[in-house]
């Protein structure tokens, strides 16, 4: 029997995550769903932008993305965005949902439509609109830098420039950080980086995105998508920007117009919800990008690419595979260059069936375990208390101490689908507790 909450985890990644003919094949022969996705964004793309994305990436020798930067860095974004939410789509089509989602950056914006916060045609709106706002508004001639180095030493060659509009944009692995800034800062960051042995890349960008050279176009942003109609997420959404998860209150508007000019904290987050028991990890969009990173962070994690190689739909399976049976996942090849151990699952000897016990036997114990955990006194976990609000318990940790729940009771693997959101109350927790034990 499964003793932990095993999680699957989504990830959508963000700018880079262009590769010339990824799902041409699905195109050309038809497919539904991905014409349909690519269908919607186009037509929302033209009225807006006067420009779609299909007839640029499906084309017979499509662009790449250096080319596609340099001429149509507008369309590169839809591309990013309109992959991402075909390549989810693909999944479901096969049965597979994950059981979290994690967007990089753009990648923020697929992952909540995915999850439901937005119909596809207006988060293309919300794309365009944040495409129009940053060409208007960003005069900085700003870049970005991947440095091959962690978030302690690329703080070190920021602090070294010392230049009031060069910042750490992301923190991505203990082996790669991005700055950005105006362009001469990001010459001197390269050159400093080189003398000091520091491996270092000029990204694929537009803007240079995280940093509060966009204030103004934040400010902008906000007001143009205030009017977009949002939806009750139907997955738990968990950002990297704001360090939590979503929740359904929030003002999507203000909160995509902050991550403009606020960092990405992608190593933190992966770490939190592979401690939460996240263990398999899909990249719902193209390339391995986000992948790679998670693996070497997470070795012996299972981690699948599956726009990656040269067979979409092998890749496709093999990412479904992963979603839908995720205790057996570790088993399968992982989809990356780097080799990465395959995590087999063992068998644990059952548990010893508890004792029937009464509700307040079993509110006892299940207040003790979080008591302990939290370092708070007992007498706070009353049926009616708000983990969130009231104790301040977010949903991260929430999801660690269920994982806990299942071991000390012999629970086993939880419920498809299962959202934390849902056992906002401490009485609700041992609600589901007593139903996972009850004969």
């Amino acid at each position: 029997m499964n003793r932990e909450l095993h999680m699957s985890v989504a990830l959508f990644p963000g700018q880079g995550a262009y590769r010339p003919g990824t799902l041409a094949g699905f195109w050309e022969r038809g497919d539904d769903t991905v014409r349909d996705t690519y269908e919607e964004v186009d037509a929302v793309a033209k009225e807006k932008l006067g420009r779609d994305v299909s007839s640029t990436v499906f084309r017979p020798s499509p662009p790449s993305p250096a080319v596609l930067l340099a001429s149509a860095p507008d369309t590169l974004q839809l591309a990013v965005f309109t992959t991402s939410v075909a390549t989810h789509r693909l999944l479901a089509d096969r049965g597979a949902q994950a059981s979290v989602h994690l967007g990089h950056s753009l990648g923020e914006l697929a992952a909540l439509t995915c999850a439901g916060a937005y119909d596809l045609a207006d988060a293309a709106a919300v794309l365009c609109e944040r495409i129009s706002v940053l060409r208007e508004h960003d005069r900085s001639g700003g870049a970005m830098l991947a440095l091959g180095c962690g978030r302690e030493r690329a703080e070190r060659v920021v602090a070294l420039i010392d230049h009031p509009d060069l910042v750490l944009a992301v923190d991505n692995s203990a082996a790669q950080a991005v700055v950005s800034g105006p362009a001469d800062a990001i010459a001197t960051a390269a050159a400093i980086a080189a003398q000091l042995g520091i491996n270092s890349t000029q990204l694929r960008s537009p803007h240079p995105f995280h940093n509060p050279l966009l204030a103004e176009a934040r400010r902008q942003l906000a007001v143009r998508i205030a009017s977009f109609r949002t939806r009750p997420l139907t997955v738990p959404v968990y950002s990297p920007i704001l360090g939590r998860f979503y929740r359904d209150g929030d003002d999507l508007a203000e909160l995509l117009a902050l991550h403009l000019v606020t960092p990405v904290d992608f190593r933190t987050s992966i770490t939190a919800l592979h401690d939460a028991g996240a263990r398999e990890f899909v990249e719902t969009g193209a390339g391995r990008v986000l992948t790679a990173l998670v693996t070497e962070a997470l070795p012996g994690v299972h981690a699948v690419a599956p726009l990656a190689g040269r067979d979409d739909e092998a890749g496709l399976a093999k990412a479904a595979d992963a979603l839908r049976d995720p205790l057996s996942a570790g088993a399968v090849a992982v989809a990356q260059t780097a080799p990465v151990t395959a995590v087999v699952p063992v068998e644990a000897p059952a548990p010893s069936a508890p004792a029937p016990m009464g509700r307040t036997e079993l509110t006892s114990q299940v207040r003790a375990l979080y008591a302990e955990a939290m370092e708070y006194p007992d007498e706070v976990f009353t049926d009616d208390v708000l983990l969130e609000a009231d104790l301040g318990i977010d949903s991260v940790k929430q999801t660690e101490l269920m994982s806990r729940l299942g071991e000390r009771f012999g629970l086993g693997a939880p419920p498809a689908g299962l959202r934390v959101a849902d056992y906002d109350t401490f009485g609700k927790v041992v609600d589901f507790v007593a139903a996972g034990i009850a004969p």
